[in-house]
């Protein structure tokens, strides 16, 4: 740009004809001075978004989840025919428990819903399996065997649109689903994230959770293992929707907590939200 406005002559600049060289100069200055600053600020601004994750030997399930222990959770959503619903709730009531309680089969079932708001029509199961991916084998060929279970599939197929499930495992820095008494109303956030950002994620919401446990709203954090990857699920409970909203007013209230939100939005491809409402046969109420 400079040699645009200068001509070297004899190794001394001399300004073409016509032009101002101290006026040129300071205008050269300038408009190299802004689009470096430029330069710089769009480098800081993608830095906010653009967040940078040391490298790791690990697997992720080793590095966030909880070493002593070896659970894997199943979660299923069923599609149920709006006419059937009702039917659908009776038939797993006279099932489900009965293979929560069964010692036989190393499962747990932690808790049992319909969805209010979100998907229309939809039940949202949650199991556990103490002992991993040998525990969940076990179960399955135990329940081949069991002839209450087989009928309850062909009588539950009947009533259903679609299903689909994801098998999980549980963040380190979550409690653990336990029963709890009721009434109460669940929140199920799902977050897509997006590839490669499963760490990042982990590292703060391992410091954000204190700021929502004041209310024991916190329930369960699970990520995808099979199924949709890079998914995120965090399992909340209320006492009704206005407590849920006070609850998630409040928090904002606490420092640290918005400059959570601000940099894990932006690891989030697709999110969303379904209230649900438990079953009898709910251990979580």
């Amino acid at each position: 740009m400079a040699t645009g406005l200068l001509q070297r002559a004899g190794g001394v600049a001399r300004p073409r004809s016509g032009a101002h060289p101290a006026g040129a100069l300071v205008a050269w200055c300038r408009g190299f001075s802004a689009s470096s600053n430029r330069n710089r600020e769009d480098s800081w601004f993608k830095s906010l978004f653009v967040r940078k994750v040391d490298p790791r030997k690990d697997a992720h399930s080793t590095l966030l989840t909880k070493n002593e222990e070896n659970n894997l959770y199943k979660i299923q959503f069923h599609n149920v025919k709006p006419e059937c619903l009702d039917a659908y709730n009776k038939v797993c009531e006279d099932v489900l428990p009965s293979i929560h309680a069964d010692k036989y089969y190393p499962c747990e079932l932690v808790g049992t819903w319909n969805t209010w708001y979100g998907e229309q029509d939809q039940a949202v199961h949650l199991w556990r399996y103490r002992g991993g991916y040998p525990a969940l084998t076990e179960v399955m060929n135990k329940l081949k065997q069991n002839k209450d279970f087989t009928a309850y599939r062909k009588e539950r197929g009947k009533m259903l649109l679609s299903r689909r499930n994801q098998l999980l495992l549980e963040f380190s820095f979550w409690n653990e689903p336990v029963p709890r008494d009721g009434p109460n109303i669940y929140e199920l956030r799902s977050y897509q994230l997006r590839p490669g950002t499963m760490i990042e994620w982990g590292n703060y919401w391992a410091r954000a959770i204190r700021y929502r446990q004041h209310n024991r709203e916190a329930v369960g954090g699970f990520f995808s293992q099979i199924g949709n990857l890079y998914m995120v699920h965090h399992l909340w409970a209320y006492k009704d929707l206005q407590s849920r909203e006070d609850t998630r007013n409040a928090v904002w209230q606490q420092e640290g907590w918005h400059e959570v939100v601000y940099y894990t939005v932006p690891l989030i491809q697709h999110m969303d939200s379904r209230i649900m409402i438990p079953t009898k046969a709910s251990p979580l109420q």
